[in-house]
């Protein structure tokens, strides 16, 4: 009985709590009382100025009452709370402004001994680090202070009664939930942003999340800190602000408005009522016109025709194309200006290859800071609008980790410009065929090889519509930082539905990656691009070309060679030498012969994209291909004759295995 009277006595409790919740919400703060000391005070039309340009100043504001913050029922635990605010800070002069703001939980209003300059307003060189503070903050510091462990000069931390945060990190926000697609800000930018501080009760952790004004929040915070606060915080404390300036970089600091929650999460602001900030340099603006408006006047008119004349010259400079199928291609169209900038106008210095689509440059994006590679197809190229509209479409919209991101493109007159991820290492051949280049060991080519063959089924049977590449091979597979393959150069990829069957085209690719049907029927399907994928195989397994041109005039064809290695059981013989005997004898022996496999020259006995990741996976054994009936004239036979090759070749248990599973299924089938 006494443990459901203690039971209900706590519902009773947390039902009480729950009904206070205590908050409030200010969009703008005209009329409101907060406590504020220091140089903190409310303009006219609202806005909270924390500091104003004046040097070596600091300003506090806080709510007036004091919160609740531990549950007295629960062992003094923390309640969960939630706060946003939308701030903005304006420097005097441009890029040198300081110190910063911090969001500030605290037991007196008045912080007692904090002073100005890197200390933010909240501690002194003395209390600075004294457990007895009990002080939370949140930090947006704009200076960078050796002294606590800053990592830069703009960035968000979160501080435990000190000023070297727990944690910190450059303030940016992310764009999605993967965590890797991200925009940096700049806090003394003068521009509105947005902060939400959430605690969890349940959980402990602090999350801290920002972005610029009007963006909603993103999905994924900036910080995240997993701290009982319980030991910091005690049971009644206040919520506010501080700010300070430097001596040299001074600031004003402003805060447009603020919503705060106890046990729920914190009311959204009304941004279309936040007051304005004001506008920067008002006087020097005035006495500028009233000095120089004798001398402006008679120089408008000339000067407007320049003018006219300059940017009719800059707009026939950089004219760019637009069509209505632009509209629906899902990809981010950039000005040519911004990728002649990024590319210090396509010098030679940052040319990274030149190949049959045009040159590839290495830019870095002027606003964002983001390197890309700016593919300019040259007016020369024999592939076209076509082919760009191909690309453009293709993956503008597909997402996978092992193709070659597409950020964007521009169309200007006869140029044709597509703007991708920079991949840092360069193309996948230059380690196989360039003397001068290190060589990848085994393990880093297994899962290129690996990272490839997902994102070919990816293509084939995971987006939307199947996207035939065409063009596999490791020329066309680029290494990003963390040495994963990534397939690029859509250019002659193709897209249909799936269920149904392409249409007939001419011939595209490149020869020794070409299959055989291809020169039959010009019709490229999944199983030509299992044809091209089964040569880079061999080509990484073998560090040799498809075709390798002898000084004799004679040539290598890689796929025989390996058929006769392996016919006299001596397929390891072909492994690159580069490896010596670095590499693991089952993979090597099974990329090889899946190699060969893939390289068959009838299309149904090749396996589809995704059996060939169950088999480098090792999901599923494969096969000898001597039981499979697979020999050397598979590799040269024709289509003709294939049912007898394969009722003749094959024992039943083999054909009972081959109907009954993934391995090879496609062997049996009409087709793909």
């Amino acid at each position: 009985m006494s443990t459901i009277f203690a039971w209900l006595f706590l519902l009773a409790t947390s039902f009480a709590i729950a009904l206070e919740n205590p908050s409030f919400v200010y969009n703008g703060f005209k009329n409101s009382r907060f406590y504020r000391d220091g140089v903190a005070e409310i303009t006219g039309n609202g806005l909270l100025r924390l500091t104003n340009y004046t040097k070596l100043q600091k300003g506090h504001a806080f709510y007036p009452k004091p919160f609740q913050f531990k549950n007295q029922s629960s062992n003094n635990s923390i309640f969960s709370f939630s706060s946003t605010f939308v701030f903005a800070m304006v420097p005097k002069y441009p890029e040198t402004g300081g110190h910063g703001i911090a969001f500030v939980i605290a037991p007196s209003r008045s912080l007692p001994g904090a002073v100005a300059g890197q200390y933010l307003g909240l501690f002194n060189v003395t209390s600075n680090g004294d457990p007895s503070n009990h002080i939370v903050a949140v930090e947006l510091d704009t200076v960078y202070s050796s002294e606590f462990g800053d990592i830069n000069a703009n960035h968000v931390g979160i501080d435990l009664n000190n000023l070297t945060s727990a944690i910190s990190d450059p303030a940016k926000y992310y764009l999605d939930h993967t965590g890797r697609n991200y925009k940096n800000l700049s806090l003394m930018s003068g521009q509105e942003m947005q902060v939400w501080i959430e605690y969890d009760g349940l959980e402990k952790q602090l999350n801290v999340t920002i972005a610029p004004i009007k963006l909603p929040k993103p999905q994924i915070p900036l910080l995240s800190l997993s701290y009982d606060l319980s030991s910091i915080i005690l049971d009644s404390m206040y919520v506010g602000f501080s700010s300070s300036t430097g001596s040299v970089v001074i600031t004003s600091h402003y805060i447009l408005g603020w919503s705060f929650q106890m046990n729920g999460q914190a009311r959204a602001l009304d941004l279309s009522r936040l007051p304005k900030l004001p506008r920067r340099g008002p006087k020097e603006q005035s006495k500028a016109l009233t000095i120089g408006l004798p001398i402006i006047i008679p120089v408008f008119v000339v000067t407007i025709i320049s003018i006219t004349f300059f940017v009719i010259r800059w707009k026939r400079k950089y004219a760019e194309v637009f069509e209505d199928w632009e509209l629906g291609s899902g990809s981010h169209r950039f000005s040519y200006k911004d990728l002649y900038i990024a590319t210090k106008g396509f010098r030679d210095k940052e040319l990274l290859g030149i190949g049959g689509f045009g040159r590839v440059y290495k830019g870095v994006l002027p606003s964002s800071k983001i390197e890309v590679a700016v593919k300019r197809v040259s007016h020369e190229s024999k592939q076209g609008i076509k082919e760009f509209i191909a690309e453009i479409v293709s993956i503008g919209q597909l997402r996978h980790r092992n193709l070659v991101q597409l950020l964007g493109y521009c169309r200007r007159k006869g140029e044709l410009l597509l703007v991708y991820d920079f991949m840092p290492h360069g193309s996948l051949d230059k380690f196989l065929f360039c003397p001068s280049s290190s060589r990848l060991n085994w393990s880093q080519r297994f899962r290129i090889i690996k990272g490839v063959a997902s994102g070919l089924v990816y293509l084939h049977e995971e987006w939307e519509q199947v996207v035939i590449h065409r063009d596999v091979k490791a020329s066309n597979v680029l290494i990003d930082g963390e040495w994963n393959g990534r397939l690029g150069d859509f250019g002659l990829a193709r897209l249909y539905d799936h269920g149904t069957n392409p249409e007939t085209t001419h011939v595209v690719g490149t020869l020794g990656y070409l299959a055989p049907e291809m020169t039959r029927t010009g019709k490229g399907t999944t199983s030509t691009d299992v044809f091209a994928f089964g040569a880079f195989l061999l080509e990484v397994a073998c560090g040799r070309k498809p075709i390798q041109q002898l000084a004799s005039d004679g040539k290598i064809i890689l796929v025989d060679w390996v058929v006769s290695c392996w016919s006299r059981g001596a397929i390891l013989e072909t492994t690159d030498p580069s490896l010596v005997s670095d590499y693991v004898t089952e993979e090597m022996e099974l990329v090889l012969k899946l190699g060969l496999l893939c390289s068959h020259k009838i299309p149904a006995a090749r396996p589809s994209m995704r059996q060939v990741v169950q088999f480098l996976d090792k999901d599923v054994p494969l096969l000898e291909l001597s039981s499979l009936g697979f020999n050397a004239g598979c590799i040269t036979c024709g289509q003709e004759g294939f049912d007898e090759f394969v009722s003749s070749s094959l024992h039943s248990s083999d054909l009972n295995y081959l109907r009954s599973s993934s391995v090879a299924g496609s062997v049996l089938s009409s087709g793909r």
